[in-house]
């Protein structure tokens, strides 16, 4: 066989498990999720925009996926402002091996569940919990504040569960930012903020795009965080579909609201990726 012949054999092999996880976990069950939103309710099963419509007619679902869209937004940016001196710190001013063990520092967290991190936050934030009772021991407080069930308590369990998220694609394009540029901008009589203005956050635009993208459609699809931290008055957009599903058993009506929860969104990443000049390529290469 030629050399051609044997490329492409490779090619093929090598391509074959992509193509076959593409095609049979996502290609396929999302077609088939399509064509159950189209579908009624009921016997007759007939085909229609009728669960679609009902999104946009009923103030509910589309004030719930407002609200959650927002808050999604405000997590990012939290979480953004949070990582971005976090990874700065680990990638430019830690030295060996103090820089493996801050990013260990990080990843540690998420070597247990999902589960057990908000349940560790539930504990803490409770009317029992260690916060409440530091407050009263020191005066600060009457008498045990509960500090769960509100959008705070959503917020917090939202960034501490996506800071690694954020934190590994910055620390990948700022370790690329060569020191020679900080010291000569330094040198030029430069302060801290026109550096990181012009020099630091421009050169980590690519990580900025590809940690807000990744933490926004986490925090967007999260479910079991603001269920657990928000309570029943949560109204997340995530659980207005597992209603459909699991409690309503309205599977056609919950695969339309999946299917606008993931066009809905991605045209947020669109815009927000086109009002900061950045492309989808260069936030997955920095991701």
């Amino acid at each position: 066989m030629s050399l051609r012949t044997n490329r492409t054999i490779g090619l093929a092999v090598f391509m074959t498990p992509a193509a076959l996880w593409l095609l049979l976990l996502i290609v396929l069950p999302h077609a088939d999720m399509f064509l159950l939103s189209i579908r009624s309710k009921g016997a007759d099963g007939g085909l229609g925009p009728a669960n679609y419509t009902r999104f946009f007619t009923e103030p509910i679902y589309w004030n719930t996926f407002a609200r959650t869209a927002a808050y999604s937004t405000l997590a990012t940016l939290l979480t953004l402002l949070i990582a971005f001196p976090v990874a700065y710190f680990i990638a430019k001013v830690a030295r060996g091996r103090a820089k493996g063990v801050l990013f260990l520092f990080c990843l540690l967290p998420f070597w247990v569940s999902e589960l057990v991190r908000v349940y560790g936050w539930m504990i803490l934030l409770r009317e029992t919990g260690i916060l409440s009772g530091l407050l009263v021991w020191t005066g600060l407080a009457a008498k045990p504040i509960e500090m769960l069930y509100n959008d705070i308590a959503i917020m917090i369990g939202l960034i501490y569960t996506s800071m690694l998220f954020m934190v590994v694609p910055l620390v990948t394009v700022l370790d690329s930012l060569d020191d020679s540029l900080i010291e000569a901008a330094y040198d030029l009589g430069g302060s801290v903020p026109s550096i990181l203005r012009e020099i630091v956050i421009p050169h980590a635009m690519p990580g900025i795009a590809a940690g807000s993208i990744v933490v926004f459609m986490l925090t967007l699809g999260n479910y079991l965080t603001p269920a657990l931290l928000g309570g029943k008055e949560s109204l997340w957009f995530t659980e207005q579909i597992y209603n459909q599903f699991i409690l309503r058993f309205n599977w056609e009506q919950g695969a339309a609201f999946g299917f606008l929860l993931l066009i809905l969104s991605s045209a947020i990443v669109w815009v927000g990726l086109k009002l900061t000049g950045q492309t989808l390529a260069g936030a997955v290469q920095a991701s």
